[in-house]
């Protein structure tokens, strides 16, 4: 499990990353969270005693990341929207 846990630990910060410029911070985050709990599933494991926990850190940051990415995105959305609103009402 600690390997799969680095798989998607890498593949979720390779995800949040790429995916928070085009809107897709979310999925970054999914897999972020299964990097996380299978890290922690190896952790508690003892035939794999230090394994999990580089996989844990990246689907930590992954999922902070995609958090992040698309809170800016919604907020900009937001902002988008009342300043397009603006301009239309001042035309009326």
């Amino acid at each position: 499990m600690g390997v799969a846990s680095l798989v998607l630990g890498i593949i979720s910060l390779v995800s949040s990353v790429v995916g928070g410029v085009f809107s897709l911070g979310w999925v970054g985050s999914i897999c972020g969270v299964i990097a996380i709990v299978l890290g922690v599933l190896a952790k508690k494991d003892a035939a794999q005693a230090g394994k999990g926990k580089a996989g844990m850190i990246c689907g930590i940051i992954a999922l902070a990341w995609g958090v992040i990415s698309t809170v800016a995105c919604i907020a900009c959305a937001a902002c988008a929207y009342g300043a397009a609103e603006g301009y239309l009402n001042s035309l009326m």
